[in-house]
């Protein structure tokens, strides 16, 4: 018996060298590739600090927004992903455009923070909406020091579920609602002492 082919769909890179192109994506619970309205928002708000940086995509799932910053000139982007499937599937795509400058690990992200030792300029931090990890992974992004000191942590919840306070030692740079998916950026905030 031959195996099935995993079903899924596609997401498609907006803007940047590889705009347009168009990438398959796994049928897998819980993943939920940030769409096309919401990722332009982003990017323009981004459009100036992801030239040259260096960018970490925690839950990378569909990889939309790793490899958006890499097609807009990202010099590094770390993909983490969990799932083994999709883990091998974001490599795949990484191959299919060429993207030297990803680079995927199957490793989950709560772990991984623990002993993380490198910092990013750019963060962006979408895990799936029915785990509530977003406030506990923010405060341990702060508290790990991954974030560069002029960087930005973009953090995207369901707003219908998941209110989200803004902890100490965060400033809110922007913040947006479309639909039901809610959205921003945060800097940290130089501590005192």
């Amino acid at each position: 018996m031959a195996a099935r082919r995993a079903r899924g769909g596609q997401v498609r890179i907006i803007g940047g060298d590889w705009r347009g192109r168009k990438l398959p994506v796994l049928d897998a619970p819980g993943l939920r590739p940030t769409g096309d309205r919401v990722r332009e928002t982003l990017f323009n708000w981004l459009q100036f600090r992801i030239p040259g940086a260096r960018v970490l995509d925690l839950f990378a799932g569909s990889g939309a927004l790793g490899f958006e910053a890499a097609s807009r000139g990202a010099c590094e982007v770390f993909m983490l992903e969990r799932d083994a499937r999709i883990a091998n599937q974001l490599r795949e795509n990484a191959e299919r455009l060429g993207a030297d400058a990803v680079r995927v690990q199957n490793r989950d992200a709560l772990q991984w923070l623990e002993c993380a030792k490198t910092s990013f300029d750019v963060i962006f931090l979408d895990p799936p909406f029915d785990a509530g990890l977003l406030t506990q992974v923010i405060e341990s992004v702060r508290d790990n020091g991954i974030i560069a000191p002029a960087g930005c942590l973009y953090f995207e919840f369901d707003a219908k579920r998941e209110p989200l306070a803004v902890e100490q030692g965060w400033r809110v740079l922007k913040r947006k609602m479309v639909g039901q998916v809610g959205f921003g950026l945060l800097e940290p905030v130089a501590s005192a002492g």
